[in-house]
């Protein structure tokens, strides 16, 4: 059985442990990157998968996130392996596409990445405010869409949560999940950005302790220039090896 209680406190904690408050939205990806000895790959998992997490008896560990999947998934799909990475005993972990479905653990790690992602007490008053302001008890979509835009978190996950809560009902939930909302984010004047993966070229990157360990090896002599740049490419960093064409220098603002 689901302990909604106690995810909800492991949100905050985790939020609290990383250095954030208890109520705004956060960039999901920087936090993650201060995780000592976690290294974070963006690949196209294919159709099925968003994430996988798998961790080592040393302490390095390795988030993978579906970089073909919209932005506002991939957010998610990185709460929700945060989950696997701190509370969950399995050393490797294969999170499917749909969200609340599969085992009781993968549940749990979809409903801590809700909590991470969107935290209870700024999400329900939130939602009391656009029902105030519509006049309605109950969430409309364009209200369900500034709640996905101001939490950068993916439709289908924001609808999910919405249905644990008083303001969005089991039938307009439903509704609201088969609803394409791009054209109507943007009509509401925001970017579509969340609703759509990064482009086919950025989707294979590498970041984090890997990358870390490559350039300490090389400062130390362990490794030779040829090996580094070979453990770089194998990392899908290219701009590290070759320095990125678009890039005419830093910009100091």
């Amino acid at each position: 059985m689901i302990d909604y209680a106690l995810l909800m406190t492991q949100a905050a904690m985790l939020r609290r442990e990383l250095g954030e408050d208890s109520s705004s939205p956060i960039d999901i990806f920087s936090i993650a990157l201060s995780i000592e000895g976690l290294t974070i790959v963006y690949y196209p998992l294919g159709e099925n998968l968003s994430g996988m997490c798998i961790k080592s008896q040393q302490g390095n560990s390795l988030i993978a996130i579906n970089s073909a999947m919209t932005l506002g998934r991939q957010r998610f799909s990185m709460a929700h392996e945060l989950y696997h990475l701190r509370f969950d005993d399995n050393m490797i972990s294969v999170c499917a596409k749909k969200i609340n479905s599969g085992i009781e653990i993968e549940k749990s790690a979809d409903m801590f990445a809700s909590y991470f992602l969107m935290p209870d007490a700024a999400l329900m008053e939130m939602a009391r405010k656009l029902t105030e302001k519509n006049g309605s008890k109950q969430l409309a979509l364009n209200d369900v869409i500034r709640v996905e835009q101001y939490f950068g978190i993916s439709h289908q996950a924001a609808v999910y949560r919405l249905m644990h809560t008083p303001y969005l009902g089991l039938e307009n939930g439903n509704a609201f999940l088969t609803e394409a909302v791009r054209g109507k984010a943007e009509a509401l004047g925001y970017s579509s950005a969340l609703y759509r993966p990064l482009p086919e070229a950025n989707q294979h990157m590498t970041y984090g302790n890997y990358i870390h360990q490559v350039e300490e090896a090389l400062e130390r002599g362990l490794i030779s220039n040829g090996k580094y740049e070979e453990l770089l490419m194998d990392a899908f960093r290219s701009d590290l090896v070759y320095g990125d064409d678009e890039e005419e220098g830093d910009v100091i603002d």
